[in-house]
């Protein structure tokens, strides 16, 4: 599937998105371990902007946060008035991965809610973009619950095997040291949530 349908599918599901408050608590764990006053976070396949929102509470210098979808960064762009007013997010619409980031120039990368659209291709380039002791902190599906129908069934790429546990889930950050994965539940939904460090 090009760019332009993967984009559509998600332009579809923009205008309901926030209300779904699983996203909020995710990007809420993925942020809250993390150091105060980076320089550049990287919000990776952005959405309606929950972690990049989330990840102004570290103090960052900029964050650049990027997605396929042109409606689901509309939306993310539409709540700057209130949650970033001094503008230090930029959004752009694009594929998050290669992120448009030079090498080891980022101290954060996040990826909420999205590693299993982008697939295990994801992880190379994050090595690239975290500079040596930069943060990466990810959530994913658990594989015994990842049932995608649909047109989302589609978009998962073939590279990647859903963990069943939180060592599958850590094991996914090779490459990376200082790992560790967590089961993260809000109700009835639970994702695995990964902190890891650039070597």
């Amino acid at each position: 599937m090009d760019h332009d349908s993967r984009a559509a599918v998600f332009d579809g599901t923009a205008e309901r998105y926030d209300e779904d408050p699983f996203h909020a608590s995710v990007a809420e764990a993925l942020v809250a371990p993390l150091p105060d006053g980076p320089e550049l976070v990287l919000d990776v396949a952005c959405g309606t902007g929950f972690a990049a929102y989330e990840a102004l509470r570290l103090k960052p210098s900029r964050v650049l946060a990027v997605d396929l979808s042109p409606a689901m960064i509309a939306r993310a762009e539409a709540k700057a008035a209130s949650l970033d007013p001094s503008g230090v997010i930029t959004w752009q619409v694009g594929p998050a991965v290669p992120m448009p980031a030079e090498d080891h120039s980022a101290d954060v990368v996040l990826c909420a809610s999205s590693l299993h659209f982008l697939g295990a291709v994801a992880f190379a380039d994050w090595l690239r973009v975290l500079r040596p002791g930069g943060r990466l902190a990810f959530s994913v599906v658990s594989g015994l619950r990842f049932q995608p129908s649909g047109p989302f069934a589609e978009l998962v790429p073939k590279d990647l095997t859903f963990p069943t546990d939180e060592a599958g889930a850590g094991a996914l950050a090779a490459g990376f040291v200082d790992v560790s994965a967590k089961t993260f539940t809000v109700g009835s939904r639970s994702v695995f949530v990964v902190h890891a460090t650039a070597p």
